[in-house]
């Protein structure tokens, strides 16, 4: 009887630490930006501590003796005397502990060292943390943008979508295109986590710009005009962006696009089953009515554009906002067969008069991303009888979104796994006849922390096709960095975080053409970051003001409650057409969502100053 009520009594203790490390992880997932990096490393050490089994010296003496030193630093009774042996003790433990419990806790405490060393200083010589310590709005400060999201959130509960879209525009002049295709990096660490999953911010912005259509939304307060004059070479997402931002503030914008149309990629690189034409128009003409001037089929640096320096000489600031248009190769043989494409040019060509012709057609999509995947479900809905997805990799390391993935898969495609690019096979008269891949094997965890395709000892994969579209990456066209003298870097232009290029004074740059090609709310973040810093630059400090009147939030016990999705047309329906294949909430599903919302702009942090975050 005593050895199974121990038994009972074990179990029991085991589902609470099990219980426990749930909670545990919920609250890391849910983890707000801001924290102290040393504060967090000294909780880590702890826990690492707690694990360990007492079987080696180094991992439970010396983790305890590390987490003690940690401790002083954080309280401000460290020294740099403190600092080395907390350093050469974490040495120690990664290369004698006898498991990974103790070396890989020390290693981390070794990059804190290295990657946080000014908050490591900042502890020992200030007292003071150099983290901003109070807790923030977890989905605010994951937006690249900084958009009000409980603010939002709560208008659009109440019915108010017009004041909703308002809200967003004062840091997001895209909300109709982000609603539709946003990756939602909001989401990432929702404190909503810690009771159930994170809210549907992109589905709720949906229902507000749903709802405010046909509604007139008030232009934002603008500023009399300074007599200044910048010029944005790409009319994109970022470029719209920052000319928005800079024609409320007083200062007179022109926009050069080398397109017949704006909106760069969303435009052009978009699918419209994903982002209806319309729709990307509802974004841009609200831009435009601020006064913001165009020039369409306008190439900087091209053969019959200006060339950068005439736009330097002739207005106060230039802001360059060049999308991804260039497109990698796969540098095999045969890749100069007719009948093989890049992803970047069978989405421009979607736009044109007469899209690819691929009825009947046997196609291979080359790549992993969302642009991958965008083109396997174009090729579909061309007719396309049979289409593959070729990756290097495995699916579960796909950079593309898994909701992407599936609807791909479930429209008929079909992924093969761990295969790259061999070469492409041609017919007598030079056309693609097969595309030819070897087979891969998993390998070492590379720097982004996925497996490193390897070589597998397996004869080549043959896959009979008429067509195969490249979609390994994007890159801004090389014309314009030949024809500019920019400083480049990996080819990029060389600019810095406040999207200055040293050197060129008046000359500012973001986006893809720095980043590389990033995610449109990336691009939007850039050009209102290069708004402020343009406006400074040119002699002022203009604060756009915050008009909206959020609902007051209510204090109330929150249910755990299921998350609302939005749903897809069938398959077998959207594979056919360029509809818009995304269903939005219903009214109840829409206040339903926006209840589970906690309202972290009220409760579980400290009130920042009115007006908002930031010059915004």
């Amino acid at each position: 009887m005593k050895s199974r009520l121990t038994t009972i009594s074990t179990y029991a203790s085991e589902k609470f630490t099990d219980e426990l490390y749930g909670a545990m992880e919920r609250r890391l997932a849910s983890a707000p930006a801001g924290l102290c990096p040393v504060d967090l490393c000294l909780n880590f050490v702890r826990l690492a501590h707690a694990q360990t089994c007492g079987k080696c010296v180094p991992c439970r003496i010396g983790l305890g003796q590390a987490a003690d030193l940690l401790r002083e630093i954080v309280e401000g009774r460290g020294s740099l005397a403190s600092l080395q042996l907390l350093e050469s003790t974490a040495r120690v433990i990664a290369d004698s502990a006898d498991c990974a419990l103790g070396s890989k806790a020390a290693e981390l405490v070794l990059q804190s060292l290295q990657n946080s060393k000014e908050d490591y200083l900042a502890h020992i010589e200030k007292d003071s943390c150099t983290a901003k310590v109070e807790c923030s709005v977890p989905c605010r400060a994951l937006c690249p943008a900084h958009v009000d999201v409980p603010g939002y959130i709560a208008l659009t509960a109440a019915g108010r979508y017009s004041e909703a879209v308002a809200l967003i525009r004062q840091d997001n002049p895209f909300p109709a295109a982000c609603a539709l295709i946003c990756e939602h990096p909001c989401e990432l660490r929702c404190r909503r986590r810690l009771i159930d999953a994170p809210i549907n911010i992109r589905a709720l912005k949906r229902s507000a710009v749903d709802g405010a259509r046909g509604a007139e939304v008030p232009l934002p307060f603008k500023f009399p005009s300074t007599g200044k004059k910048v010029a944005v070479v790409g009319g994109g997402p970022g470029g719209l962006t920052c000319a928005y931002y800079l024609q409320l503030m007083g200062h007179s914008c022109t926009v050069f696009e080398a397109k017949p149309a704006l909106g760069g990629m969303l435009r052009y690189g978009v699918p419209s089953y994903r982002l209806p034409r319309e729709r990307l128009d509802e974004d841009i003409a609200p831009i435009l009515a601020t006064g913001v001037e165009v020039q369409v089929d306008t190439e900087v640096c091209g053969p019959h554009g200006p060339a950068l320096a005439e736009l330097r000489e002739n207005f106060d600031a230039v802001y360059l906002a060049v999308g991804a248009h260039g497109d990698k190769k796969l540098r095999v043989p045969g890749e100069d067969a007719a009948g093989v494409f890049s992803a970047v040019a069978l989405l421009r060509d979607m736009e044109g008069t007469e899209p690819p012709k691929l009825q009947g057609e046997t196609v291979v999509v080359v790549g992993g991303g969302n642009v991958a995947m965008d083109c396997v479900r174009t090729c579909i809905r061309l007719g396309a009888a049979k289409t593959y997805i070729v990756y290097r990799r495995r699916r579960a390391d796909m950079t593309a979104l898994p909701e992407e993935v599936q609807a791909a898969l479930a429209e008929g495609a079909e992924l093969v796994e761990l295969a790259a690019p061999s070469s492409i096979e041609k017919d007598e008269k030079g056309a693609v006849a097969a595309f030819i891949a070897q087979p891969q094997r998993v390998g070492p965890v590379d720097g982004a922390g996925r497996p490193k395709p390897l070589p597998a000892d397996a004869p080549p994969l043959r896959i009979p096709c008429s067509a195969v579209i490249v979609a390994v990456g994007q890159q801004i066209p090389p014309s314009f960095l030949q024809g500019s003298d920019l400083p480049v870097k990996w080819g990029s232009i060389d600019a810095e975080a406040d999207t200055s290029i040293p050197g060129c004074p008046g000359l500012f740059a973001g986006g893809d053409c720095v980043g590389g090609p990033g995610i449109v709310i990336d691009a939007i973040a850039a050009g209102k970051v290069a708004a402020a810093n343009i406006d400074a630059y040119l002699g002022f400090d203009h604060r756009l003001p915050r008009t909206a009147a959020v609902p007051e939030a209510e204090a109330a016990d929150k249910t755990p409650w299921g998350r609302a999705e939005q749903r897809l047309l069938p398959a077998h329906e959207r594979k056919n057409t360029f509809a818009h294949a995304e269903l939005p909430l219903s009214r109840e599903e829409t206040c339903q969502e926006a209840a589970r919302c906690l309202r972290c702009d009220r409760f579980g942090r400290q009130t920042l100053e009115k007006g908002g975050e930031g010059p915004w």
